[in-house]
């Protein structure tokens, strides 16, 4: 395979709540054990399939690329009605033992596809999987102090690096839920401190990140969730607090009032430039 990008299939194995407002679903799958890495913050897509269809059609492989950078053009190629809803996520667990992968969807109260088929999966339900793939990793940004900030759609990858550091790192995590029973404990070897962020209360994110007491010259910064607030999170840390550019790194998971389905804005193709050129 290119790059070592996979299309496949995962099966329901189990689903529980592990809050009001998200649910963990153990998946299983032929590939998993081939696909899966030791390494924290592993990015794929779901496939989830179309009404009418009990499982998702997924792309052809293409007999020269095999599934290299060719899937998404395969994916299009699929006519419409019939093509699968897809959606970004986190691996949050693998346990090679039992062969199950773990994956945490938060319930948006926007019912969008992926809530929609959360919602009701249980034991036998299949979906598709794009990835992931370790040619599309980003390493964490080195530093004596990590700051890892987002909403809930970030609390799987938080949750991955957290448990990946070692005894000694020191970190800062600011997260945005939308309620104190939304909050969520992790577990980790280095020295952990833990701002909850309260929709409800009317807290924001920025704000907090921007009242946290961060060490001068030695911080780096992680921030995931909705593109408009790490976009302000990273201008914070760059042009507030003096942090290289190559000190933060940033994903943008999903857009206010928009989807994956729509057609990204003229932001969101300036901010994919400026991510690629900083990529090493």
């Amino acid at each position: 395979m290119v790059q070592g990008l996979a299309v496949s299939y995962v099966r329901v194995e189990d689903v529980e709540r592990i809050s009001p407002r998200m649910l963990r679903i153990g998946f299983s799958g032929d590939a998993l054990a081939s696909l899966m890495e030791d390494r924290p913050d592993q990015q794929m897509k779901l496939c989830f399939p179309r009404a009418g269809q009990r499982v998702p059609r997924l792309p052809e492989p293409d007999a020269e690329d095999t599934y290299g950078m060719r899937w998404y053009e395969a994916y299009l190629a699929i006519p419409e009605p019939e093509r699968p809803l897809m959606r970004s996520f986190t691996v949050r667990s693998y346990d090679p033992g039992s062969g199950l992968m773990a994956v945490d969807f938060v319930l948006h109260g926007d019912d969008g596809p992926a809530t929609r088929w959360a919602r009701t999966a249980g034991p036998g339900d299949v979906a598709g999987m794009v990835g992931p793939s370790s040619a599309y990793a980003r390493p964490l940004p080195r530093a004596g102090h990590l700051l890892l900030a987002g909403d809930e759609s970030a609390l799987p990858a938080i949750g991955t690096i957290l448990e990946a550091l070692p005894a000694g790192a020191r970190v800062t995590v600011c997260a945005e839920v939308a309620d104190a029973a939304e909050e969520q404990r992790f577990d980790s070897a280095a020295e952990v401190t833990v701002c909850w962020v309260h929709r409800d209360r009317g807290a924001s994110l920025l704000d907090a990140v921007r009242s946290a007491e961060l060490p001068q010259g030695d911080t780096a910064g992680w921030l995931a969730g909705e593109a408009g607030t790490v976009r302000a999170l990273r201008r914070h840390l760059v042009e507030e607090r003096g942090l290289p550019r190559s000190a933060v790194e940033f994903s943008g998971y999903w857009r206010r009032a928009l989807t994956q389905d729509d057609a990204p804005t003229e932001e969101d193709l300036a901010w994919a430039a400026e991510r690629a050129a900083e990529t090493p």
